[in-house]
This record gives structure tokens, C-alpha cells and sequence, in this order.
């Protein structure tokens, strides 16, 4: 009996298709890569999120005489759990210093062409994968409140929760980890408001 009703529910509660979200889709999406620039670019929040190498030419220069290549280290490196037990890797773990690091390429600062144009595909994807789960669990012509909960927690989610694992196992930083919780909640809340401006209705 339980079953039917449920599936009699199912069948009467009507979905939003997602071609009628295009707009809200385009909007939060522009929105947000829009904030997110700003955030960058002009809000004061970031910008002690990285900090300069102590002697830092005589550091880039070992580290091109070292060879490194673009890509992500960790040092000292184990590759296996019997060289994290070695007694030579415990010494450099205790001599330090302890770190991971990222080498980019000289073109990432110079050409910020297409790292824009990634973040507006990012910003489709999430506002896209947002819609799909609004459109299946919200009915045609929701009150905006209603939306706004449910777009704006699936929104923050999608933007914020990532952050969290990684800066437990990377040691990316806590006050940076809650700079981009913070992002994330207005990126939430940005996407919330154009969902609920340009819900469908009935």
C-alpha cells in the first residue's frame, strides 16, 4: 500500500524539465565566475593565502639545477609504506623541512586566458549538475524561499565541501580552507537567487 502511494506521488508530483533552466543555469553560472574574479582580484581575503620563499632566488635556483619540472612533490617522498618505516627517511622527516609543493608553468601567470574560460565551464558544469537535482526534487512553481533552500545548500555543497578533505590531508591550511568555505556560501547563495528568481511556474 506504502509503495503505491508513493509511486501514485511520483507520478502526480511533476518534474521541471532542464531546458526551462537554461537562464537561472547561465546566470548563476556568470555570476559566480563574475564574484569569484572579484574575490580574487580586488577583495582583500586572498591575499596572504600564499607566502614567499625565504631566500627565493637562490630557492628557484636549486630548483631548476635540481631539474623539477611542472608538476606536484612531496618531500621527503615515500612511495610505499616500508620507506615511510625506513630509519633514513624518519631523519629527513625529522631534519624537515616537511612540505608538498606544486610547480606550475611560467605561462599559468602570464596568460590568464584560459584559466577564465575553464572557470566559466566549471561554473556551467556545477549550475548544470545544481539544476538537474532542483528540477527532480522541486515541483513547477515553488515558492522562491523554498528554492532558495535547495539550490542554495546543493550550490554551496558542490562549491565548499571539497576544501575540507583536502585541507585535512594536505595541510593546505585551515584559515585558508575557511576563506573558500566562505566563497563557497556566497558562490551558494549567488546560484540560490537565480534559481529563485527564474523558477518556472505551474
Amino acid at each position: 500500500m506504502n509503495t503505491l502511494l508513493l509511486g501514485a506521488l511520483a507520478v502526480a508530483t511533476p518534474y521541471v524539465s532542464l531546458s526551462s533552466l537554461w537562464l537561472p543555469i547561465v546566470i548563476a553560472a556568470v555570476l559566480v565566475w563574475i564574484v569569484s574574479a572579484l574575490f580574487w582580484t580586488v577583495s582583500p581575503h586572498h591575499k596572504k593565502d600564499f607566502a614567499q620563499l625565504p631566500n627565493e632566488s637562490r630557492a628557484m635556483a636549486a630548483l631548476r639545477e635540481a631539474g623539477v619540472q611542472p608538476g606536484h612533490y612531496s618531500f621527503p617522498f615515500a612511495g610505499d609504506q616500508a620507506t615511510m618505516k625506513d630509519p633514513e627517511f624518519q631523519k629527513k622527516l625529522d631534519a624537515g623541512p616537511v612540505g608538498m609543493l606544486t610547480v606550475a608553468t611560467a605561462d599559468m601567470f602570464r596568460n590568464m586566458g584560459k584559466p577564465m574560460i575553464l572557470s566559466i565551464v566549471y561554473y556551467l558544469v556545477i549550475s548544470f549538475l545544481v539544476a538537474y537535482v532542483a528540477s527532480r526534487t522541486l515541483p513547477p512553481g515553488s515558492e522562491y524561499l523554498h528554492v532558495f533552500r535547495v539550490v542554495g545548500t546543493i550550490a554551496f555543497l558542490a562549491y565548499g565541501a571539497g576544501i575540507i578533505p583536502d585541507t585535512i590531508w594536505f595541510g593546505r591550511g585551515w584559515t585558508r580552507a575557511w576563506k573558500h568555505v566562505f566563497d563557497a556560501f556566497v558562490y551558494g547563495m549567488l546560484t540560490a537567487g537565480a534559481f529563485g528568481w527564474r523558477w518556472p511556474g505551474m
